[in-house]
C-alpha cells in the first residue's frame, strides 16, 4: 500500500512522518496552570526518556460536552494563557483545538498545531481557515467518515498552500455508545497524509452514562499496541494525576502515574510495527 509523501512540520526539530514518533499528550482540558505543568512536564520527561518528540495537548474549550451543564473551560483568554505559558517553560510545541472559523488565527498565535475535532472534519471554512494560518492542521476522522474520504479533508487543508497536515484515528460509531478501531483505517489514511492514533477516545462510550461519556481505558493498551504495529507515525493520550477527579474525560484519561509503563510498552511496539512496515503479500 503507497504511503504519505508529505511529512507534518511541526517546529524545525519535531516532524511527523519521519523516523521518531511524535507523541501529543496532555489533560483533556485547561483546568489550572498547575494541572497543565505537572502533566506536561512528567510527561515530557516520559517522552525524552523513552524516545518520543513531545506536543503539550490541552483543549481551551470543550464544545461538544454530552450535556450543558458539563465543565467547558476556565474561559479562552485564561485558557490560551495557561497553554502559552506552559510552552515556553517547558520549551515544547503545542497543539489545542479549535472549533470555529473565527478561532483559527488567534489560537494560531499561541500553538504550533491546530485540532479539528472529529465532528467538524468536513467542516470546509474551518479547515480553510485553519490551513490559512500557516500553522499544522490535525485533523480527527469523523466516527461516520470512512477512511479513504479523509483525503478530501486534507485536499481541503492543502489548497491554502498548507501541506503541514496529518490524520487522526479514533474509532467508528457502532451501534449506541460504543467505538470500534478498524485498524485498515490506519494505513488506508496513511496514504494521504501522516497518521496519529488517538488512544484516549478511542475507548471513550460517547454518552454512556447518562449525560456524560464513559469509557474502557482497560482496554486502551491493547488497542494501543494493535495500532503502534501498523507503523503509524504519533499518538494522542490523554492523562491526568487523578482521573476520577479530571473535568472531562475521567473515564478514558491514563493515570499519570502508569504513564511511564505505558510509554515504555508503546514505543517497543512501535518499533516492531516499523520493523515490518513495508512487510506485504500482494
Amino acid at each position: 500500500m503507497n504511503k504519505f509523501t508529505q511529512p507534518m512540520k511541526i517546529t524545525d526539530k519535531v516532524i511527523l512522518g519521519q523516523d521518531k514518533p511524535v507523541l501529543f499528550a496532555g489533560p483533556c482540558a485547561v483546568e489550572s496552570y498547575d494541572i497543565c505543568i505537572e502533566i506536561g512536564s512528567t510527561v515530557k520527561a516520559l517522552a525524552e526518556k523513552f524516545g518520543f518528540s513531545y506536543v503539550f495537548k490541552a483543549s481551551f474549550d470543550k464544545a461538544n460536552r454530552t450535556s450543558s451543564g458539563s465543565f467547558r473551560s476556565i474561559g479562552m483568554d485564561k485558557s490560551l494563557e495557561v497553554l502559552q505559558r506552559v510552552g515556553k517553560e517547558l520549551q515544547v510545541p503545542l497543539v489545542t483545538d479549535i472549533h470555529e472559523s473565527y478561532q483559527a488565527a488567534e489560537v494560531a498565535e499561541v500553538v504550533d498545531v491546530l485540532q479539528i475535532p472529529a465532528f467538524l472534519c468536513r467542516q470546509t471554512d474551518l479547515l480553510l481557515a485553519a490551513g490559512e494560518t500557516g500553522k499544522a492542521v490535525k485533523i480527527k476522522r469523523g466516527q461516520f467518515m470512512a477512511p479513504e474520504d479523509m483525503q478530501y479533508a486534507v485536499t481541503k487543508v492543502r489548497s491554502t498552500g498548507n501541506d503541514n497536515v496529518c490524520l487522526t484515528e479514533r474509532g467508528f460509531s457502532l451501534g449506541y455508545h460504543n467505538l470500534v478501531v478498524d485498524m485498515r483505517g490506519l494505513p488506508i489514511m496513511r496514504q494521504f497524509a501522516p497518521v496519529v492514533f488517538d488512544i484516549t477516545h478511542s475507548v471513550q462510550q460517547p454518552g454512556g452514562q447518562g449525560g456524560t461519556s464513559g469509557g474502557q481505558r482497560e482496554f486502551a493498551p491493547f488497542l494501543a499496541r494493535a495500532a503502534a504495529a501498523t507503523g503509524i507515525d504519533g499518538f494522542f493520550i490523554e492523562t491526568h494525576p487523578e482521573p476520577a477527579k479530571a473535568l472531562s474525560d475521567g473515564p478514558n484519561l491514563i493515570p499519570l502515574d502508569r504513564m511511564e509503563g505505558f510509554l515504555e510498552m508503546l514505543f517497543e511496539a512501535w518499533e516492531l510495527g516499523r520493523k515490518y512496515q513495508d512487510f506485504n503479500v500482494r
